[in-house]
């Protein structure tokens, strides 16, 4: 059996890993500094297996503010901070650059309606921000970035999957990585699309004969693209915009083609918000204003390989031709997730797990 095959032992497996690990990268708040913005943020941000932005962003904020940023990466990402939260344990961050709808409908599930984990950036200019990549009806968090989940592949090994039930057949079997649902948001929005291309009622029996084909979910984005790269199946479930990536590194673009099933794409949409229990309120004001400024956009979306989010910047002509986009893009409300999305997944992990 291939490592990271979805099956019960390999979900339970990971399972277990992801509880053993929830404290995984923690920076103590103690010895920090007034001055000392403490961020938190998936590992792909600061530290991706192809780009990411997190060192240009603390490099350039440092210098203009005269301030130090301190990276805060948790394994399980924004899950850990909402049960610190819950907990009324200390979060040892400000911020978090990377919240995404699923993020936001956990902590709103998970906490009370007295406890808030994220204050309003309501001090802050946001009138360039692109009106349909607000997620948050409350706008606590501010997007700052965006693109397209979809099947990345290698068209020297297997044609482009033009449907979700092409990815049934036998030339696929073996074929696809991807990071698992259970603990990814990227995992999170592929099974999302599945949904909504198989139906809420027939969604798992799809996803029975796409583990018969041997699907494979690995712990992170980062693994699944890493065993990607390294050519341990020809598809891998990452974004529209990894042609950016490949033109970037000088790599072959028949190895990044991109691939939307059923012609569609699912949305993936981040942004920033503002801890609220944070005592530094005006330098979170300040970081978040910086994220969204038009230069800073141009430059993040290259090095995180997305869209800007912003009105007044849009990606470098050379990466244009590049860029992808489906015919028709999908994405639930915040409120449907709010209302499904915790009872769809638990059913994915128990077929997952009873296999």
């Amino acid at each position: 059996m291939k490592q990271g095959t979805v099956t019960r032992r390999g979900y339970l497996a990971g399972a277990s890993a992801g509880t053993l690990g929830v404290l995984a990268g923690c920076v103590s708040s103690a010895g920090s500094s007034p001055d000392t913005l403490r961020v938190g943020a998936r590992e792909a941000y600061v530290n991706a297996v192809s780009t990411s932005a997190g060192e240009w962003v603390k490099k350039q904020f440092e210098k203009r503010h005269g301030t130090t940023i301190e990276w805060v990466i948790k394994e399980q990402g924004m899950n850990d901070f909402i049960q610190r939260r819950k907990e009324d344990a200390p979060l040892d961050a400000d911020a978090y650059v990377g919240v995404t709808p699923s993020d936001l409908v956990r902590a709103d599930r998970v906490l009370t309606n007295d406890i808030d984990l994220f204050s309003p950036l309501d001090t802050i200019d946001t009138g360039s921000v692109v009106d349909e990549y607000w997620f948050d009806p409350q706008r606590r968090i501010v997007p700052t970035g965006a693109s397209h989940v979809c099947i990345v592949y290698n068209d020297r090994k297997v044609s482009e999957p033009a449907s979700f039930d092409a990815l049934l057949d036998p030339e696929y079997s073996d074929g696809l990585l991807m990071a698992n649902p259970q603990t990814t948001v990227t995992g999170l929005d592929f099974l999302l699309w599945t949904i909504h291309a198989k139906g809420r009622d027939d969604y798992l029996d799809y996803w029975e004969k796409l583990m018969k084909n041997n699907v494979r979910a690995l712990k992170s984005w980062n693994s699944a693209y890493s065993a990607y790269e390294s050519g341990e199946a020809p598809m891998v479930v990452s974004y529209s915009t990894d042609q950016i990536y490949a033109t970037n590194e000088g790599k072959p673009l028949a190895k990044h083609r991109i691939g939307f099933p059923n012609d569609t794409g699912y949305a993936y949409i981040s942004g920033v918000g503002k801890f609220a229990d944070t005592d530094r309120g005006d330098l979170v004001d300040t970081f978040a204003q910086f994220l969204i400024e038009s230069k800073v956009q141009r430059r993040t979306a290259v090095l995180n390989v997305g869209f800007p989010a912003v009105e007044d910047a849009s990606l470098p002509k050379k990466y244009q031709p590049h860029v992808k986009k489906p015919e028709t893009v999908i994405q639930y409300s915040v409120d449907e997730l709010r209302k499904h999305a915790d009872r769809w997944r638990s059913k994915w992990a128990r077929q997952v797990a009873s296999k």
